[in-house]
Formats: C-alpha cells, sequence, structure tokens
C-alpha cells in the first residue's frame, strides 16, 4: 500500500514538474516576444488548460500581435476558462476551452443537428475546435443583428479572442449578482434580444440564463458556443427553455410576460403549448 501511494506522488511530483517547466518555457517565450505576464501564479493553477496545443494557438495569436498582454482569471466555467488580456493597451478577454476536462457528451448533443458543422469529426479535440469556431460564428452573428454581446476578434483552435465586458480590469458581473436599477428594463431587453436573435440572427442560445448575462451599461448575453440555427432539431425546444430561465429569474423582481405568448410574438407560430 505505502509502495502505492509513494509512486502515485513521485508521479504527481513529476507531472507537477513538467508542467512547471513547460509554463516556465512559455513565460520566457512570451517575453521574448514582447508580451507581459500579469498574475502569473494565477496562470499555473490550471494544468488542463495550458496543455501543449493551448500553448501553440497562444503563440500563433501572439506572433500575429492579437494579444499584448495575458493577465489573470476572469471566470471559470464547465468547459472553459476566461483571462484577461489586452492587445496594445486595450482590454481583450481570452476565452480557452479546456481539451481535457471538456464535457465531450454535452458538446456533441449541439453539434449534431447543426448543419454548419456536419463535416466535423466526433473526435474530442475536432469537436472542441469546431466548438470554439462555432461561438465566434454565433457572436459575430448576433452582434451583426443588433444583439448586446462581446465583439468576437479571432479565433485559434480552441482559443477565442473578444472583446472585454467590463470597466478597467473588473469584469461586470452576471446579472443574478447585479444590482439592477430597472428590472423591468433589463427584462424587456433581454425577451428584445431573444427576439432579434431568433429573427434576424437565426438563432437560438440554447442555455441562456442569469449566469449566462452579464451586467453593466445594460445586459450582455454571453457564452453562445452552445447556441444554433432555427433550423436545427432541437431549437424550437430550446427557446422556450430560454424564455422559462428568463422569466422564472425575474418573477420576482418585475412583472413577466406569459412564457407561450413571448413563444409565439418570437416564433409567429400560435401554438397553446411548445
Amino acid at each position: 500500500m505505502n509502495c502505492r501511494i509513494n509512486e502515485y506522488r513521485w508521479h504527481r511530483v513529476k507531472r507537477e514538474t513538467n508542467i512547471d517547466k513547460r509554463l516556465e518555457r512559455f513565460d520566457q517565450k512570451l517575453e521574448e516576444m514582447g508580451v507581459r505576464i500579469k498574475d502569473a501564479n494565477d496562470l499555473k493553477v490550471r494544468d488542463d488548460v495550458f496543455d501543449e496545443i493551448t500553448l501553440l494557438s497562444l503563440y500563433k495569436l501572439v506572433h500575429k500581435k492579437w494579444l499584448s498582454v495575458l493577465g489573470g482569471s476572469i471566470s471559470t466555467g464547465k468547459e472553459a476558462n476566461v483571462f484577461y488580456g489586452e492587445r496594445d493597451g486595450v482590454p481583450i478577454a481570452i476565452k480557452i476551452y479546456r481539451i481535457r476536462t471538456a464535457n465531450f457528451t454535452t458538446m456533441s448533443s449541439y453539434i449534431v443537428g447543426d448543419r454548419r458543422f456536419s463535416h466535423v469529426k466526433k473526435a474530442k479535440k475536432e469537436l472542441i475546435f469546431a466548438w470554439t469556431r462555432k461561438e465566434f460564428s454565433n457572436l459575430a452573428r448576433a452582434r451583426e443583428a443588433g444583439v448586446a454581446v462581446p465583439e468576437p476578434f479571432v479565433w485559434d483552435r480552441n482559443i477565442l479572442i473578444m472583446s472585454f465586458m467590463g470597466d478597467g480590469e473588473t469584469p461586470w458581473p452576471q446579472i443574478r449578482n447585479a444590482d439592477l436599477p430597472d428590472p423591468a428594463d433589463a427584462y424587456a431587453r433581454i425577451i428584445r434580444d431573444i427576439d432579434i436573435l431568433y429573427n434576424k440572427a437565426e438563432l437560438v442560445h440554447a442555455d441562456l440564463s442569469e449566469f449566462n448575462i452579464l451586467y453593466g451599461d445594460q445586459p450582455y448575453l454571453i457564452d453562445m458556443g452552445q447556441s444554433v440555427t432555427r433550423d436545427h432539431p432541437r431549437a424550437l425546444p430550446f427557446l422556450m427553455r430560454d424564455i422559462k430561465n428568463i422569466n422564472r429569474f425575474f418573477k420576482n423582481r418585475c412583472e413577466t410576460q406569459d412564457e407561450v405568448e413571448i413563444f409565439n410574438a418570437v416564433t409567429g407560430l400560435n401554438v397553446a403549448e411548445p
């Protein structure tokens, strides 16, 4: 038993040493390329984030002048980590999907049925690359349609760089943690964005809740990797779920509309219960 424990500890120490050496080389390489590291210790807390593929993608993005400062963690989600960064003094957000620990099954359920990604192989790595590209595409479509979302700048493999949503280096809070000056206005804006997203961008967010909305000067929808096109087989159930989530959050904060009425107004359908 003791031998097994000692062997485990030896492998763990060896792994941690290899991670530290890799990140040390990474720091040195970035410094050589003129990139400044902020909160370096914060970058080392997750070895499942900065694997070889991710480091290679960062090198490419740095070489193409997409970032000049790499900072600390903004948020840690189910599938990705978001870090603060800067490009020539302008704040940016760097979203890195975790190749080792992302939920392969969950991602597959949103990719399957999306005609834009019907050619994607089902291998985990390729699926995550497609997911990153999918979020870039969804954000671009939503923004072009007039929905309040982060502006996507570039993607490479499992990394997406987009506009930073916050003041200075402080990110705006999720709406569940925000002090809303006018909940009714925030609710109306989100329902409007759901409508614009569906009718102009031809997308359904598919995971909209108080966890995927930031609040600054207004609500901003985020995390659109799972968003699907209107012709996706599950688009309408996803839409109804989004509406129910928003009504659930706002029901004790302001007057809300009937869920089915919202659904029918958005889709142009006339159903009693979607």
